[in-house]
């Protein structure tokens, strides 16, 4: 199956990918699944671990030490619900679910983001054993990795049980 053709994933450099906070606040961000009390949940570009989600801070800090500690429990307190979200939804498409792993890098991009890989039996051992960022480079930016029509199902479930999780702990 073939990406959208209306929305916006066609390239890799359209507009909402240079700026995703700004495209998810105006609504113009294609990979967002809710808006969270600190933060946009999204997809990620690239799914070869199939649930890949970011959680983008909806303020301006680069670290996470950047927010006063109040701002900082409410950012961390949804990567756990997000995460949660991830783990039930995930768990339900693939019963070889591992576990997640949690990141929050900031050499790359200069605002705080949060990324949760969920991990499957069906990895390689070798890079199952390590964190993500082992996979080769290509799995990054191949189109065959790419978000595409065939995760809307799992983002679907992802999206209802972030719902669901985020009206319990609100």
């Amino acid at each position: 199956m073939g990406r959208h053709s209306t929305d916006g994933l066609d390239s890799f450099d359209t507009d909402w990918r240079a700026d995703r906070l700004g495209t998810a606040r105006r609504g113009e961000n294609p990979l967002v699944l809710a808006k969270m009390r600190s933060a946009y949940a999204v997809m990620g570009d690239t799914q070869f671990l199939p649930g890949y989600c970011v959680l983008l801070s909806d303020s301006d800090a680069n670290h996470l030490t950047d927010l006063p500690r109040p701002q900082r429990t409410e950012f961390l307190t949804d990567l756990s619900l997000l995460g949660e979200a991830i783990m039930t939804a995930c768990n339900s498409v693939d019963p070889s679910l591992r576990r997640l792993n949690y990141e929050i890098l900031g050499n790359a991009d200069h605002s705080l983001r949060a990324h949760v890989f969920p991990r499957y039996g069906w990895e390689d051992e070798e890079l199952l054993a390590g964190p993500v960022w082992h996979y080769p480079r290509d799995r990054w930016t191949s189109p065959r990795d790419a978000y595409a029509e065939e995760h809307e199902s799992l983002r679907e479930a992802i999206t209802s049980e972030l719902t669901r999780v985020m009206a319990d702990a609100y």
